[in-house]
């Protein structure tokens, strides 16, 4: 009975964790829909869920089995087996980690991208490539990459909740889409820069409030289990977003959308050592973080005229490297961290996910270009990919006047 009792707390533990993790991509919905133009609201709303769904179908068939090694193709009873479906339970909460990636890379891609090509290309990086690096860092497959970094760099790489493996990776995925895509109609003329406006402000903020209050799940339940819970992951990733926020606000000077997407800066870079740093150094992290944000995404779009549109590879890619790294410093036991952990590992695993993910981002999008194309014509993208694609905008009744 004991034993019953452990496995069903689990198993909800977990589930609870997986509905909060869920419900960040309504977050990443609202923050894209906030961030694009009113032509381009609807587009992003379908992506998310359309991207979803799609992840939910492959990862269950192609990724988890490849990251984990459990198949899904046998009897419902057997699913069961005699830990109450944990590695189903295990599977959702997981599946929310792999959906991030087309998430990520959506932000990028937003107003000019083709809907099907982006689909297929987000089916193969949640069903094929990010569970390949899955695999050699939490899954089945670890001994061969970590053995490497453990001979090395004296320890394994240590990423508890997904800076590298699930962050960073999406933003390096996502900046060769960009870059192939190439800037939206408008944006840089002769040479010169030309913001295009956003659309809605209080959407974007609730984008990231959304996305930090499902960060607790994402991070406090990577645990697994209830008896590896740690008070010490959730209070790092608070102040590690506070971090973020307070140093966005002032570097800056109170620009709300750096405001916001500064509590998401920090909440990426800690999720590598929620469960090693000290709550102060997690406090200097996210700051660092969202300084990082501010000023690359100025240097990505104003120096080098690169225009993703939600400033993903900043903020997921290069950030989710600086929490990888910054797990290898603030880890240590000299800096108030729980120790075990190698500068020189943190590092050879940080870069692994940026070669990693630049190579299958421009491999994917490459043969996607040159075969069914990636963008859509002059014409629908003038036209904006809600009327384009969906053939409906946010506000149907304005056009009924």
């Amino acid at each position: 009975m004991v034993t019953g009792l452990k496995q069903s707390s689990d198993v909800l533990f977990l589930m609870l964790g997986a509905v909060m993790v869920f419900a960040m991509h309504a977050g990443f919905a609202f923050l894209e829909v906030g961030t694009v133009r009113q032509k381009s609201q609807v587009n992003a709303f379908v992506k998310i869920l359309t991207d979803w769904s799609v992840s939910t179908i492959v990862y269950f068939l192609i990724g988890f089995p490849i990251a984990y090694g459990i198949s899904f193709l046998k009897p419902a009873g057997e699913l069961m087996g005699a830990n109450q479906g944990y590695d189903l339970v295990h599977y959702f909460f997981l599946l929310c980690f792999a959906a991030c990636i087309p998430a990520i890379i959506s932000g990028g891609i937003a107003e000019r991208a083709k809907f099907w090509p982006q689909v297929a290309a987000g089916a193969i990086f949640a069903g094929l490539a990010y569970p390949l690096f899955e695999s050699l860092i939490w899954g089945k497959n670890n001994s061969l990459l970590q053995g490497f970094f453990k001979s090395l760099g004296g320890a394994e790489f240590h990423d508890y909740a997904g800076s590298v493996v699930v962050h960073s990776i999406g933003g390096w995925l996502a900046l060769p889409a960009v870059l192939i895509l190439g800037p939206r109609m408008g944006r840089y003329i002769h040479g010169k820069s030309h913001p295009l406006p956003i659309s809605n402000i209080p959407f974007l903020a609730l984008g990231s409030w959304i996305l930090a209050v499902g960060w607790f799940g994402f991070n406090v339940m990577s645990a697994g289990n209830l008896e590896k819970i740690s008070g010490l992951v959730a209070i790092n990733s608070l102040l590690a977003m506070v971090g973020g926020v307070l140093a966005a606000v002032v570097t800056s000077k109170n620009d709300p959308g750096f405001v916001h997407n500064g509590a998401l800066a920090g909440l990426i870079a800690i999720c590598a050592g929620s469960d090693l740093m000290h709550p102060l150094a997690a406090f200097v992290t996210g700051c660092i973080a969202a300084v990082i944000f501010v000023y690359g995404f100025q240097l990505e779009q104003e120096k080098l005229k690169i225009d993703d549109v939600l400033g993903v590879w900043p903020l997921h890619g290069i950030i989710g490297s600086w929490g990888g790294i910054a797990a290898g410093i603030f880890g240590y036991k000299e800096l108030g961290g729980m120790g075990g952990v190698s500068f020189l590992s943190q590092l050879m695993g940080s870069l692994s996910a940026v070669a990693f993910a630049l190579v299958s981002g421009f491999v994917v999008y490459g043969i996607l270009s040159k075969t069914v194309g990636i963008r859509l014509d002059e014409e629908q993208e003038f036209a904006g990919p809600d009327l384009a694609i969906h053939s409906i905008n946010a506000y149907p009744e304005e056009h009924l006047r």
